[in-house]
């Protein structure tokens, strides 16, 4: 059984469960909170960022892109279409707005507010610093148009077929919109489009993932919201 070293917050952590949920694999999670630099967790990743798969008989996989490439060389079913597209047009797509979710949306807006409304609290007993989330919540704002724009001419955000890049900005959105960050009345191609990825049953572990303290923000569980 996989085990994963996860903060149920975390959007890579979110999108590695997603994986494993739309593969049919339920993986043992350990929730840690990556921040506190645990000696134990430098021992296995320096970096001391999440997630990271383990599983018996193998070495740690370590770091976003190689624990979903291990997800999916691992557990995609043979028998169907995993969430790496073969058409190459659209697999480069994929990559191309899976690099703007994992690095663009995640450095201007996703991280921050992480570390605003979550780090902060719970290592320093702070409060957020309002500017810093003014900025982050701009910086959604220009992020949501153009997706807004992509939804708008497509059915999944990299064309006609769901794939990895679907899950990771899922991940994102899931995480702010936990925190109550999203503003969907301004987001309506986005909105619907997540309304479709919520619905699927591999959503539903997030959907159900609280956290202590700290209550998830209106509709964040609801499917019609």
């Amino acid at each position: 059984m996989p085990r994963l070293l996860q903060h149920r917050l975390d959007p890579s952590s979110r999108l590695a469960r997603l994986m494993f949920a739309e593969y049919g694999v339920a993986p043992d999670l350990d929730d840690i909170k990556p921040w506190t630099r645990e000696p134990t967790l430098l021992e296995i990743n320096p970096a001391a960022t999440v997630p990271i798969l383990v599983e018996s008989g193998e070495l740690p996989v370590v770091g976003t892109l190689a624990v979903i490439h291990a997800i999916e060389e691992r557990y995609a079913p043979s028998a169907v279409a995993g969430l790496f597209p073969a058409q190459p047009a659209l697999r480069n797509e994929m990559w191309r707005l899976l690099e703007w979710v994992l690095v663009k949306l995640n450095d201007e807006v996703t991280r921050y507010v992480l570390e605003e409304k979550i780090v902060k609290r719970d290592q320093r007993g702070m409060t957020p610093e309002p500017g810093v989330l003014r900025v982050a919540k701009a910086n959604l704002a220009e992020h949501l148009q153009y997706f807004n724009w992509l939804f708008a001419t497509r059915h999944w955000i990299a064309g006609d077929t769901m794939t990895l890049a679907d899950f990771a900005l899922a991940a994102h959105l899931s995480s702010l919109d936990y925190l109550g960050d999203v503003l969907w009345d301004s987001s309506a191609e986005t909105r619907q489009w997540y309304a479709r990825i919520k619905s699927r049953p591999a959503f539903r572990t997030l959907l159900n993932d609280r956290v202590a303290g700290m209550p998830a923000a209106a509709g964040y569980a609801d499917l019609d919201f």
